[in-house]
């Protein structure tokens, strides 16, 4: 069993990073126009909640190809994220600043996350290196 697993994923600081953006995003959201409840504004909830959802899924599997596997789609939930963002400032439903703001939390976040699959990674490899056919 990979050795990141002796405790919950909710100790990962890459976790509590994605966590508090998805309350700011989904906070942003929520202020939209109310036609856009069931398009925009439910796309963004469920693609932000979708990277916490997935590295703690990948957290939870024993196995670092897997662990890597739903960290890479976390990736993807977060730029689909930002670019919902981005729809949602073309549409006039943000600012420019904002959309800034969570474009830098965006970045921040995907350094954490690309330092993270970069551990899984190595950890992967050094397995293989052993031997361990059970990675």
């Amino acid at each position: 069993m990979p050795e990141n697993n002796h405790f919950g994923f909710e100790e990962l600081e890459l976790w509590k990073k994605v966590r508090e953006f998805k309350k700011e995003v989904i906070k942003e959201a929520r202020g939209f126009p109310v036609e856009e409840k069931f398009r925009l504004t439910d796309q963004i909830i469920r693609s932000s909640r979708s990277v916490n959802a997935l590295i703690s899924e990948g957290h939870g599997r024993f196995t670092y190809p897997d662990q890597i596997h739903y960290c890479i789609q976390a990736r993807g939930s977060l730029t689909e994220t930002i670019n919902h963002l981005i729809d949602a400032f073309d549409d006039g439903y943000i600012t420019e600043v904002k959309l800034f703001y969570f474009k830098a939390k965006g970045k921040e976040v995907e350094r954490l996350l690309n330092g993270y699959l970069s551990f899984l990674r190595k950890k992967r490899d050094e397995q293989k290196k052993k031997g361990n056919t059970d990675l």
